[in-house]
């Protein structure tokens, strides 16, 4: 089975950064793709953005693009979320997750083709 783990929640004002981190061990993690969701109260949850842990593919949702940056480290099988010019619409439930579906260059914003999931992080942008 995958493990997932994801840190780095807090609060944080308006316009500043945040990176979160998300750790993910098993026995064949190293050739899924990983990805971010976010959920607000009241809200769906929603694709931040993934990337393809067997190539270097990416994908943003359209309302992170430019301000998010997905990046990996393979030999610690983690990969990061660098969020800039954080808003208050940003603040939600982050979570971080594995498909076991995908391609070694594949990676997919559908939450249905993400199987294991972190237990969340929370980040709070204050205005």
């Amino acid at each position: 089975q995958v493990h997932v783990v994801e840190s780095g929640g807090e609060t944080v004002q308006a316009g500043g950064s945040l990176r979160l981190s998300c750790a993910a061990s098993g026995r064949t993690v190293s050739t899924n793709a990983m990805g971010w969701f976010r959920q607000a109260p009241g809200r769906e949850r929603e694709f931040v953005g993934g990337i393809a842990w067997g190539g270097d593919k990416t994908l943003y949702g359209e309302s992170v693009k430019g301000r998010f940056t997905i990046t990996r480290d393979i030999a610690n099988k983690t990969v990061n979320l660098q969020m800039n010019s954080l808003k208050p619409e940003d603040t939600a439930v982050y979570y971080c997750a594995v498909d076991p579906y995908s391609g070694l260059n594949e990676v997919v914003g559908s939450a249905d083709r993400y199987t294991y999931w972190g237990q969340g992080t929370q980040v709070t942008v204050s205005s």
